[in-house]
């Protein structure tokens, strides 16, 4: 257990070291190569604007001019073998779109800074190169993504200045409305006539605060520009397995890349920053947070991989070469390796063919006793998935309890506590079944035997398992092969040793040598994991419980990490010293964290990880359906973004409180709350509260007005509106029973229901936009007395004099420090025709 123990704390040692070097060889500092300096000043600068949300003067002027003026100044110094051209597009427009349940967006005059690097005499295809310098409400925004914005300021001023002409032209998008769903990226590539000329893009994102930038999405197909960021890129950071992950829809984001694949058929990589996620989206995202090593090698990157691409033959002719996937992942942040999919395959399944070979072949030495070796092996198949399953259950329960008095989350500030907790529970399960197998079950059995075994069975284990993954289709099944190759390898070098001698400190070092791969990169990817992870549990809403999601992860990593030393179980003589210390250590922890020591969340000022709270101030109007208005309140909507909700603030603000827990009301939609986006399933009604407060009166109210109202053919009506207000609306359709909602004016006329079966539509504008108009149709096959429809509208002030009232700036005040608590103001008003 000690020398297991020491070799896998040497390889936590090693991909700590290898996450921690941002730049895995020194940057040239000519004229002609990137600044990172140079990029960190465009930084401090677009931060020191303040938050910068769509609509306001901060986004729409100030951003806008900053952005303008830098550009101008690089189109000075360029060289004559280019030409600069620059463009401000103010694109209005509506799609619909799946994520979050699904909903349709509306966007009116909001922003795109473009500029186009090309040739003198012009260039018939593009890359595009993609950053948003938006933020959410009362954030900085340095990471998501202006620190992008900065790299490609920088990018195009190194461009610009290189005397060598490009190929192609590349396309710099500096779009200003992202966080806002995504909305300045469908304006570009479904209206911009630079658009057309596209063939790639590259994203620049943010899904945590500097670090390394991950590629994470890649395609659809287009191997070709996997290969570009292979050769091309100068510090590769890399994984198929993310891109399967976040493509799975379990991560709750999305960035352009989606807009650009579905609404411009065009192929792309997709890169964000991962590490310290805990202050993403947080007022915590400062410029001065993220590192110039981490600028560097983004810069880096993005460069060699952007002049890569507008020299590349490729680019031009990029629909010969669409076809097929690819598996890729970084080797350590050294390199990359890359093959096509159709490859993979063929190498998976030669793996699984030999390693079932092996084993076929030890099952039938000798063929007389056949049929019992093959029983052996599968009881031994057995006996590992029942001591997997004993293990899930046993950590779940311990998580579940956990969750239940209330300690949720003890890990989030103090990650190696969930270690200390579920990962020793779930070792000690594991060893604790397999050493009561070996005294009860296999009683007077040749312990030299039952290691062989029990190996053969872990090998048989992941040989299914290469060979299932592999058929589904998926790339990451390149990790089976891994951990069936280097075992199997290892144990042809090694046989002679252990059947002559058995297991000797020879056989271990050999053993453990030969498992250096697969352990080593299992280590490396299950690190990556957790960084993306566990600060998302911070932000996962009410509804899961990150307790038992975190549990399940760590049990899984376990039994992985556990696999091939199974064997050394029942190898060794006796497991009690083990058995006592990791449960030692596990019930010391568990008692601690019911203790609450561990307190969640952090307020320290070199690295906080604070909790998540949005306070709505809301006014809310409920009409009938002669207009009159039949119920009315006002009150603090608060949203606590964790399963904890906000039982650690109400010491601090005891009014906030169980008896004000936030009522739903049937009839209307979305419960008769005004959610920004239809995030509602994230969030339990028993996890909300609405303080009592004053109605809010804005300066700039909101004025809804049905232009008319007509009869159609097939029973139908249709209902034309008009709708003018703050830079951000939510609106809320829910056809009553026996009516349905046909078709309307937005997205591409086919309404598309969020889940629960409601209607949500997501609307943003610029500085100034007309009102805004639409009509929704409705199917009524006969008139009822209670209407056909009912239509909710939210106004959301993010920004200016009615964002916040006297009375949610004195409860903000309130809050303590450990907290990220975002206020505004909005109005509610529902209506029945």
């Amino acid at each position: 257990a000690p020398v297991v123990l020491l070799y896998l704390l040497g390889l936590r040692a090693l991909v700590q070291l290898s996450h921690r070097q941002l730049l895995s060889r020194p940057s040239p500092a000519g004229p002609r190569d990137f600044s990172a300096a140079r990029a960190r000043g465009y930084l401090d600068n677009i931060t020191a604007i303040g938050p910068r949300t769509v609509g306001s003067p901060e986004n729409e002027v100030l951003a806008v001019n900053y952005l303008l003026e830098q550009i101008r100044a690089i189109e000075r110094e360029s060289t004559d073998a280019h030409k600069l051209s620059i463009d401000i597009q103010k694109p209005t427009g509506s799609f619909s779109i799946d994520f979050l349940g699904g909903f349709t967006s509306y966007y009116a005059n909001i922003t795109n800074v473009v500029v186009k690097l090309e040739p003198q005499n012009g260039a018939e295809h593009a890359v595009l190169s993609n950053c948003h310098f938006d933020s959410v409400p009362n954030t900085p925004g340095a990471s998501d993504d202006a620190v992008s914005c900065a790299v490609m300021l920088e990018i195009l001023n190194t461009l610009s200045k290189s005397p060598e002409p490009l190929q192609h032209a590349v396309i710099f998008l500096f779009n200003g409305a992202e966080e806002n769903i995504l909305q300045a990226s469908h304006g570009f590539i479904t209206q911009h006539e630079w658009a057309k000329s596209i063939r790639a893009f590259i994203n620049l994102e943010a899904a945590g605060v500097g670090g390394k930038e991950l590629v994470f999405q890649t395609g659809p197909e287009n191997p070709w520009l996997v290969q570009a960021y292979v050769v091309a890129a100068k510090h590769p950071f890399a994984s198929v397995v993310a891109q399967e992950i976040f493509q799975s829809g379990i991560i709750p984001a999305d960035t352009d890349f989606r807009i650009y694949r579905d609404f411009g058929n065009v192929p792309g990589i997709d890169l964000a920053f991962i590490e310290n996620g805990y202050i993403y989206h947080t007022e915590y995202d400062t410029s001065d947070r993220i590192l110039t090593d981490s600028i560097q090698r983004a810069g880096d990157n993005i460069l060699a991989v952007l002049k890569y691409l507008a020299t590349s033959d490729k680019l031009a002719k990029s629909s010969e070469y669409r076809h097929g996937n690819v598996v890729f992942f970084d080797v350590l942040g050294l390199f990359v390796l890359a093959y096509p999919a159709r490859v993979g395959t063929i190498m998976n399944y030669i793996t699984a063919a030999v390693s079932f070979l092996y084993l076929s072949k030890k099952v039938v030495q000798p063929k007389t006793r056949a049929l019992q070796n093959l029983k052996k092996l599968f009881t031994a198949f057995g006996l590992i998935l029942l001591s997997w399953v004993c293990t899930l259950v046993a950590v779940l329960i311990v998580a579940a309890f956990v969750s239940i008095i209330g300690r949720s989350l003890s890990w989030y500030t103090h990650f190696y506590v969930s270690v200390f907790l579920y990962g020793t529970a779930a070792a000690a399960k594991l060893i604790l079944v397999h050493t009561l197998t070996k005294k009860f079950f296999y009683k007077n059995v040749n312990e030299q035997y039952l290691g062989d075994v029990f190996f053969d069975a872990s090998l048989m284990t992941w040989s299914i398992a290469l060979a299932v993954i592999t058929q589904i289709g998926l790339c990451s099944a390149f990790i089976c092969t891994l951990w069936v190759a280097f075992p199997l390898l290892t144990k042809l070098m090694i046989h002679k040793e252990f059947s002559q001698k058995g297991a000797t400190m020879k056989f271990v070092m050999m053993y453990m040598l030969g498992m250096f791969v697969p352990y080593l990169y299992m280590m490396y990817l299950s690190w990556t994991v957790f960084e993306m992870f566990t600060p998302i549990m911070g932000r996962s809403g009410s509804e899961i419980l990150p307790d038992v999601v975190l549990a399940g992860f760590i049990v899984v990593i376990t039994t992985i990490l556990s696999s091939y030393f199974i064997n050394f179980i029942y190898l060794v003589k006796s497991t009690k010293a083990t058995l006592i210390t990791l449960t030692t250590v596990f019930v010391v922890t568990l008692i601690l964290v019911c203790s609450g020591i561990f307190f969640p969340y952090s307020s320290d000022a070199a690295n906080p990880k604070p909790k998540r709270v949005f306070l709505q101030h809301t006014s809310r109007k409920f009409h009938d359906l002669d207009g009159n208005v039949v119920k009315s309140d006002s009150g603090i909507w608060i949203n606590g973004f964790d399963y904890n909700g906000i039982s650690h603030i109400t010491p601090h603000v005891p009014e906030i409180n169980d008896t004000i827990r936030t009522p739903c009301d049937e009839q209307a939609p979305f419960c008769g709350l005004p959610w920004i986006l239809p995030v509602h399933f994230m969030f339990r009604l028993v996890k909300n509260w609405y303080l009592p407060a004053p109605e809010i009166l804005p300066r700039s109210p909101i004025h809804f007005k049905v232009l008319s109202k007509e009869l159609m053919p097939w029973n139908k009506v249709r209902l034309s509106i008009e709708v003018s207000g703050p830079s951000h609306m939510s609106l809320y359709v829910r056809p009553h029973e026996g009516s349905t909602l046909s078709t309307w004016s937005l997205g591409d006329g086919a309404p598309v229901a969020s889940l629960g079966g409601d209607y949500f539509v997501f609307y943003s504008r610029g500085l100034q936009a007309m009102p805004w108009h639409f009509w929704i149709e409705l199917t009524a096959p006969e008139k009822r007395s209670d209407g056909i429809v009912s239509l909710a509208i939210a106004a959301h002030y993010f920004f200016g004099e009615d964002q916040k009232s006297p009375q949610l700036s004195a409860l903000l005040e309130r809050f303590p420090n450990w907290t990220f608590s975002s206020g505004w103001s909005c109005t509610y008003d529902l209506f029945v025709f």
